[in-house]
This record gives C-alpha cells, structure tokens and sequence, in this order.
C-alpha cells in the first residue's frame, strides 16, 4: 500500500440535535467541496482513521454531516473539534498554471533580483485573485514582516518550483 499524504481539508465542529450530526469547517475554496473528497479520514488520538459519510446538508449558513454509526449526540461530541483530511492522491490533477493552496504554503518566496522575501504562511481569497500571504524573514532588510503578493500566473509569479518548494517573483522587495 503506498504511503498516504493526508490534507487536512477541515475540521468538525459543535454537535447539531440528538441524531449524531456534526457542524463541518471547511477550508477547501468552496466550502462544499469538502465533500468531493472522499474517503475522509478523522485525526482521532492523533491518528488518521477512515471514516464514512452518510449525508450533508446545509442548515442556515452550517454545513452539517452525517457521519455512518455516529447516531447520538454523545457519540458525536467526541469528534468535536477532530480534524478532516483526505487522501492527496484523491485531488484531481490540474492544468499548468494551477496549484493547491497546500502546494504553495511553505514555499520560499524569490524576486527576480534573487532576494528572498520569505515563505507563504497561507492564502487568501480577495475575490478578483488569490494572494499569497508571505512571512518575511526574521532581519528582512526592508524591515517588513510579511508582504501580500498577488498570486496572477505569469504576471507576477513567474515560477513554481514545488520540488524545491520556490516561488520566483516578479515583484520589488520594499513593497
């Protein structure tokens, strides 16, 4: 069996009336998407272990779940809080020019002129691009501690280099 790479793609929340539903948090780009991905797996006592969806639906602005063999509300207060991941292999490959926000986080941020500018703490979603939210280095020399860089393929961000976790820039250092 190859080794599996787990995403952690949200987390459960609160418990949702007596029959074992949960509040999901999503923190995939479209929040119902989380439940594209299966099968998930739950962060219980620090290991990952499948689990079952049985159904979801929306109720008001919550997503809740139903998960198999969860079906009172203290069997579901246990999963309070518990992380969802999914499997990387389950993600679709995508076009050139496209990236999973978890291939982009951790990566090291470098401008044209080859200065450092730091790494992707995490992205944002600004509605006209994504922006990648860059923690500067410890003695940045232009005394910044992170730097939003919008994530535009080939105007701004020239390369992604996920085996070197790199991201060129085109994009000045004091900005």
């Amino acid at each position: 069996m190859s080794e599996q790479r787990i995403e952690v793609v949200g987390k459960l929340g609160s418990t949702y009336g007596i029959r074992g539903w949960l509040r999901v948090y999503s923190s995939t780009e479209q929040a119902e998407s989380i439940f594209d991905y299966q099968p998930w797996f739950l962060k219980i006592k620090g290991q990952w272990q499948p689990t079952e969806l049985e159904t979801w639906r929306y109720h008001n602005n919550d997503l809740i779940v139903k998960l198999k063999n969860v079906d009172e509300r203290e069997t579901a207060q246990t999963l309070s809080n518990v992380e969802i991941g999914v499997d990387l292999a389950v993600f679709p490959d995508l076009e050139e020019g496209d990236y999973y926000w978890h291939d982009l986080i951790g990566c090291q941020v470098v401008n044209l002129q080859g200065y450092t500018m730091g790494t992707v703490a995490e992205m944002m979603e600004t509605g006209s691009n994504d922006v990648l939210v860059v923690r500067a280095n410890t003695k940045d020399a232009f005394g910044k501690q992170e730097r939003l860089i919008p994530f535009l393929y080939e105007q701004v961000v020239k390369r992604v280099d996920l085996t070197t976790k790199t991201i060129e820039v085109d994009w000045d250092a004091g900005f």
